[in-house]
C-alpha cells in the first residue's frame, strides 16, 4: 500500500502483535551479580555430580535443611509460626515447611519439583554370563532414546536391602580410582543392517545389558566370570546374588558435571531434568527465612513414569503431611485442610526445551524458550489440544509478572515445541486438582532426557531468583 510523503509506513497487525523481545540476562549483570551466579552454579555442579539418584538427592537436601535449622516433623509435638520442619517419604522424597504468620487455612506458597531422572534400572535377577563375559540385565526408566545410552562410561548407584534389615549403599564408578561399566554397541563395519532400523529399534530395550566383568574365577567350571563378580560383591559390598531381588540399583552416566562452552556460560551434566529445578527451589527456600503464608518445598519421586506409587505426587503423602503439620499447630480439621489446599499458589518447577539452532523445525520461535532469557514459564503443558494439561489462570500469571518485575527477574513464556509435535507432563495437574493456582516454571535445557543435558547458568540463576520472588511476594 502506498503512503503519503513524510508519513510513517502502516504497521501490520502481525507486527503490532509481536512479542516484545526479551533481552539476554547476561547483559544486565554487574560484578556482584556474576559472583552470586558463579557461587550458585558451583554449588549446583556439586549437587548434581554427587546426587544421581532420588535417594541421594533426598539425603543431601535433608542435610542442608538441618544446617538451616529444620527439624524432622515426626519428632516434633508442637509447632508455631516461624518454625521450620521437613518430612521424608521412604527415603526418596522430601517436603520442607516454613511456618508462616497467617492461619494455614489461608493457603500455602508451594515450590514443587521432582528428583527422579531417566536412567537404566538393574533388574531383580540381573547377573548372567555369556561367552565368558559377565553382564547385568536392565530395564530403562522414563522416556529415553535408547541408542544414546551405549558406549558411555557408566556408574552404579543405589541400595541393596538384605533380609536381616540392613541396607548396603552402593556407588561404583564415581571415584577416579573406581572402575566404570557400560553398554557396548556394534562397530560401524558390521552395522549395515542395524543402520537401516528406525531410531527406536537401533538399540532395543532388552539389549541394554551392562558389561561388568571378564576374569574367570579359578576353580569354577561353570559361569566362572559370574562367580568372580559375585565374589567381589560379597567381599567388598557384603551382599549375595539373591540380594539383587531386594535391591534398587540405577545405571547412570559416570563422572562430574562440567562447565560447558568456551565461555563457561553453561553446565553439562546428568539428571538436570529435574534436579536443576529441585536445587534452585531448595536454595531459594533456604534464602527466604520469614514468610507471611506458610511456604512449602516439595521434592518428589516417580515424575518420569507418571508420578505414580507411594513416593510419587499422586500418593497421599503431601496431603497427609499437611494434616500432620496442622495437627502440630493445633488447628487441624478437615474443612480447614481443604480450604488451605484450595487457597494455595504453586510453581510446578520443571524443565522446558530450549531452542536449538540445529533443530529449528520443531519450535515455534515466538513461543519457545531460549538460553539466556531467564526463567521459563509454561501456561500449559499436555499434548496436541492441551490433553493432560494444567492450564494456568491469567490472574495468577499477572500476579507472578508483577512479582518478577519488582525483583528484576528475567523470565520468558514458552511452549514445549510446535502444537502438533511437542508436549509433556509435570506434577502441575495433580496439585491443581485441589483447586489451587498452579503454573509450570523452570530452566530450559538442550539434550533433555539424554545422558548429558545442558543448561544456561544465567537461566539457573534467574530461576532461583524467580523462586525467591514468588516466596517473598505472592
Amino acid at each position: 500500500m502506498a503512503t503519503k510523503a513524510g508519513s510513517k509506513p502502516a504497521t501490520s497487525k502481525k507486527e503490532n502483535g509481536k512479542n516484545k523481545e526479551k533481552k539476554n540476562a547476561w547483559l544486565k549483570y554487574n560484578a556482584a551479580d556474576r559472583k552470586k551466579l558463579d557461587e550458585l552454579c558451583e554449588g549446583y555442579i556439586d549437587f548434581i555430580s554427587d546426587c544421581k539418584t532420588e535417594r541421594e538427592c533426598t539425603e543431601e537436601i535433608v542435610k542442608e535443611a538441618r544446617a538451616h535449622g529444620y527439624k524432622d516433623l515426626d519428632t516434633v509435638k508442637k509447632l508455631k509460626p516461624g518454625d521450620k520442619v521437613y518430612r521424608v517419604n521412604k527415603g526418596k522424597a522430601v517436603i520442607l515447611f516454613n511456618v508462616g504468620k497467617k492461619p494455614i487455612k489461608e493457603g500455602f506458597k508451594i515450590l514443587g519439583a521432582h528428583i527422579d531422572s531417566p536412567r537404566l534400572d538393574v533388574k531383580q535377577n540381573p547377573l548372567y554370563e555369556d561367552t565368558e563375559l559377565a553382564l547385568l540385565d536392565t530395564h530403562y526408566y522414563g522416556g529415553i532414546k535408547k541408542y544414546q545410552w551405549v558406549t558411555l562410561p557408566m556408574a552404579i548407584h543405589g541400595v541393596v536391602c538384605k533380609k536381616d534389615g540392613s541396607v548396603v549403599k552402593i556407588v561404583i564408578g564415581e571415584d577416579p580410582a573406581d572402575p566404570v561399566v557400560g553398554i557396548s554397541d556394534l562397530l560401524i563395519h558390521l552395522a549395515q543392517e542395524q543402520m537401516k532400523k528406525d531410531a527406536p529399534k537401533v538399540v532395543e530395550g532388552e539389549d541394554l545389558n551392562v558389561l561388568v566383568g571378564s576374569i574367570p574365577l579359578k576353580g569354577e567350571e561353570k559361569d566362572a566370570v559370574k562367580a568372580g563378580i559375585l565374589k567381589i560383591l560379597k567381599s567388598k559390598y557384603g551382599f549375595e546374588e539373591d540380594d539383587f531381588m531386594s535391591a534398587e540399583l540405577e545405571i547412570v552416566p559416570a563422572g562430574r558435571a562440567r562447565h560447558y562452552g568456551i565461555d563457561s556460560s553453561m553446565i553439562i551434566g546428568y539428571g538436570q531434568d529435574d534436579r536443576v529445578c529441585a536445587y534452585t527451589s531448595a536454595q531459594a527456600f533456604f534464602k527466604v527465612p520469614d514468610v507471611d503464608r506458610t511456604a512449602v518445598c516439595i521434592l518428589v519421586d516417580k515424575e518420569e513414569i507418571g508420578s505414580v506409587g507411594a513416593t510419587g505426587m499422586t500418593s497421599r503423602f503431601f496431603e497427609n503431611t499437611v494434616a500432620e503439620l496442622m495437627d502440630r499447630l493445633g488447628c487441624y480439621n478437615e474443612l480447614d485442610l481443604r480450604r488451605a489446599l484450595a487457597s494455595s499458589h504453586m510453581l510446578s518447577s520443571d524443565v522446558n526445551a530450549a531452542y536449538d539452532p540445529n533443530y529449528p523445525s520443531v519450535m515455534e520461535k515466538k513461543n519457545c524458550a531460549y538460553f539466556g532469557k531467564g526463567m521459563a514459564f509454561s501456561k500449559f503443558t499436555g499434548s496436541r489440544g492441551k490433553s493432560g494439561s494444567n492450564d494456568a489462570n491469567p490472574e495468577f500469571i499477572a500476579q507472578l509478572r508483577a512479582a518478577l518485575d519488582k525483583h528484576n527477574v528475567s523470565y520468558q513464556m514458552a511452549e514445549l515445541g510446535k502444537v502438533d509435535l511437542g508436549g509433556g507432563g509435570t506434577i502441575a495437574y495433580i496439585m491443581a486438582e485441589y483447586g489451587m493456582e498452579v503454573i509450570d516454571s523452570g530452566v530450559a535445557l538442550h539434550n533433555m532426557h539424554a545422558p548429558w543435558e545442558v543448561a544456561s547458568k544465567a537461566d539457573i540463576y534467574e530461576t532461583e531468583r524467580g523462586y525467591e520472588a514468588f516466596l517473598s511476594e505472592i
